[in-house]
């Protein structure tokens, strides 16, 4: 553990417990990382506007990887890599959803932006109230005509249609990586996209090797950073599938287990 020289962490069911907070006791673990020059990086399928609040709670300036390493971002907030999602494909997307799904809730994001055609719907009120980022109305079409491109399409559905809109969008766009983030959220993007990409992208900023690298997750959209680093844990929350790939698991994100990990292998 003496080789860990940077952690990176999911967001929901990791860092943050089921009531969307972060425990005193991870707050004060990663600020004593902080205090020994090792970089704490959160990795989320959120967008910037989403998950400058966590940080802002922690009271630490870190990089950020958005859009699950679609968006890379320094801690100063600049840009380091982005990965768009493909207009004419997109377009095409957005107009099967609408024939195939029309109950589902559509989000576009890109950059700092997240764009709805509706914002009173009561599933985008409700990802305002969790994240504490505000959505914009806006007419995707008139957006992509502008150049305007996203770094994710997220739709939002009952449990039944989100099921059924990852087999079917799996099937039919595999320049896409289509996978479901909860119960109830599908999200949609370029295919290179992953959480390991991004993390790449800030090894190199950082002249660190995979070796180097911590990282804890909760869920499948995970898997990628947990086998592409060279230390990984697990939430005591995750699923069985996602333990058996980490290579420790540690206490739920209800029970501080980030900071139980950094300080039973005194990394901290």
């Amino acid at each position: 553990m003496s080789n860990v020289k940077i952690v990176f962490s999911d967001i929901d069911g990791t860092v943050l417990t089921s009531q969307h907070e972060v425990t005193s006791q991870t707050k004060e673990a990663v600020k004593k990382l902080v205090a020994k020059d090792i970089p704490f990086v959160l990795v989320s399928a959120r967008m910037p506007e989403a998950i400058y609040p966590i940080t802002g709670d922690m009271g630490i300036k870190m990089p950020i990887i958005c859009y699950s390493g679609a968006y890379v971002l320094d801690r100063e907030g600049q840009e380091l890599a982005g990965t768009y999602m493909e207009a004419d494909s997109v377009q095409k997307l957005l107009a099967e959803i609408a024939e195939q799904f029309p109950a589902v809730t559509v989000n576009f994001y890109s950059g700092h932006h997240w764009y709805v055609t509706d914002k009173a719907d009561a599933r985008v009120k409700r990802e305002e109230d969790i994240t504490s980022a505000q959505a914009e109305q806006a007419d995707f079409a008139a957006l992509l005509q502008q150049g305007i491109l996203p770094h994710k399409i997220l739709l939002m559905a009952e449990p039944e249609d989100n099921v059924a809109a990852e087999k079917y969008f799996q099937q039919h766009y595999p320049q896409f990586q289509v996978a479901r983030s909860s119960d109830i959220l599908l999200e949609i993007m370029d295919g290179r996209v992953s959480k390991a990409a991004g993390i790449a992208v800030l090894l190199q900023h950082y002249g660190l090797d995979k070796s180097e690298a911590l990282s804890f997750g909760d869920n499948y959209n995970d898997l990628a950073m947990l086998e592409y680093t060279g230390m990984s844990v697990a939430m005591g929350n995750a699923p069985a599938d996602v333990k058996a790939v980490a290579k420790a698991v540690t206490a739920s994100n209800n029970d501080s287990g980030i900071a139980v990990f950094l300080t039973a292998q005194k990394i901290i």
